[in-house]
């Protein structure tokens, strides 16, 4: 398994372009390997044929992990080829339980044991076998009394007229009332195998949140100025600029006025400050979330931002990303504001010191500095520090520099 960039440590080879037995050149893509950021193309180290195949598509392991052989002309397979820790496994996914159970709410919950069958009812004595006298039968036809429930006082269990007479009606039993049916979902519960991009970013995310302790800033920004020049660029038909070039414009001017934030805590308790401004932009796909970078954001214009955003988004869903265009980022940006929310934390990219969440503009009723009520256009920013590499103090001047520079947007184009 080849090592393809400064991050990796594992690969999952996605498919193999050419089978055991073929003829290969060196150079040649002979398959293809998900990485951590990216599905990158595996090309053979050499010429000859590609056999010995240890590594089977969805395997995953570690880099410098044997998984084929390519042998030259007379070269035969080493001994021991294929047996022990080069061969790679995949653990079997653990056996659905055979125990019964019962589904409520979406939720699995131990089966719970039937109900012990009811106790046979009494028999009831017909009247034929009931001991009674003639006079104690009129009277409790008369009165509609069920002689089965009167208790005889005469010889034998005989009953007689007093009986009839004493006997009270016991008061009717009460209906029992069925207890609701339990509405069972349709179908089975699913397990869900993650692909490798959504593993890897689950992995890191939980990692980050475990090992650096965040913080987080939000300010609100007015952006009418920043609609006015799109629209203006839009009319004078210039090319569209979003609201994203104008924040990843805005973060590199910020990030070069206080380069105490485009750092990276270091484990020997140290911080890098980065010379160079990479701003990663968090793009979802089909297979979970990449984060392209745009290097050298700082020394680009506006227009030149734009461009390079929209080029590597497109790569990104097209899963044609190299490994410079995913690494190297020393500050990061994720913008949900086109999926309508007013707020959210996003989880530091590590190894980044922060990354700003955007969320989306509203329209809001607001007091300008006359007193007067206007309806402005605003969204909200958070930042989130790693707190080992940034004070509370230092986060929320950086944040509020960058709103500046949005609410100030001319300084972007200049």
């Amino acid at each position: 398994m080849p090592k393809m960039g400064d991050g990796m440590e594992e690969g999952t080879l996605l498919e193999w372009l050419k089978k055991d037995g073929d003829t290969v050149k060196s150079g040649e893509v002979i398959g293809n390997i998900q990485t951590d950021k990216a599905t990158l193309e595996l090309e053979s180290p050499g010429s000859g044929v590609l056999t010995g195949i240890l590594l089977e598509a969805g395997g995953t392991v570690p880099v410098g992990k044997p998984i084929a052989i390519i042998l030259k002309a007379g070269e035969t397979l080493p001994a021991g080829w294929g047996s022990g820790a080069a061969v790679a496994s995949s653990a079997a996914a653990p056996a659905p339980s055979t125990e019964p159970a019962v589904v409520s709410n979406g939720k699995v919950s131990e089966e719970i044991a039937p109900a012990a069958p009811a106790a046979p009812a009494a028999p009831v004595k017909t009247d034929e076998r009931i001991k009674a006298s003639p006079l104690a039968r009129k009277i409790a036809a008369e009165k509609g009394i069920d002689l089965s429930q009167v208790s005889g006082s005469g010889p034998g269990g005989r009953i007689v007229e007093k009986d009839v007479r004493a006997f009270t009606p016991a008061a009717a039993p009460v209906t029992a009332v069925a207890a609701p049916s339990v509405t069972v979902p349709v179908g089975e519960d699913k397990l869900i195998q993650l692909p490798r991009l959504r593993q890897i970013t689950a992995k890191r995310t939980q990692q980050s949140k475990q090992e650096v302790p965040h913080f987080y800033v939000t300010v609100e920004v007015d952006v009418e100025k920043i609609l006015a020049l799109r629209a203006m660029f839009e009319e004078e038909e210039s090319g569209k600029v979003s609201i994203n070039d104008f924040v990843v414009k805005a973060s590199a001017r910020a990030l070069r006025d206080m380069p105490e934030i485009n750092a990276v805590f270091n484990t020997n308790n140290t911080v890098t400050q980065f010379a160079g401004i990479h701003v990663g932009i968090a793009v979802a796909i089909a297979d979970g979330l990449t984060v392209p970078v745009i290097k050298n954001a700082d020394q680009l214009s506006l227009r030149q931002l734009s461009v390079r955003a929209k080029e590597l988004a497109k790569k990104a869903k097209e899963n044609k990303l190299n490994m410079d265009e995913l690494s190297g980022s020393t500050f990061s940006i994720s913008n949900m504001g086109m999926l309508d929310v007013d707020n959210f934390l996003a989880i530091v990219n590590q190894p980044n010191s922060a990354i700003l969440a955007i969320a989306s503009v509203r329209k809001k009723v607001v007091a300008n500095e006359n007193d007067e009520i206007e309806i402005r256009s605003r969204m909200n920013i958070t930042c989130s520090f790693d707190h080992r590499t940034v004070d509370g103090a230092i986060g929320a001047k950086f944040i509020n520099v960058v709103k500046s520079y949005l609410e100030n947007p001319t300084r972007l184009i200049s």
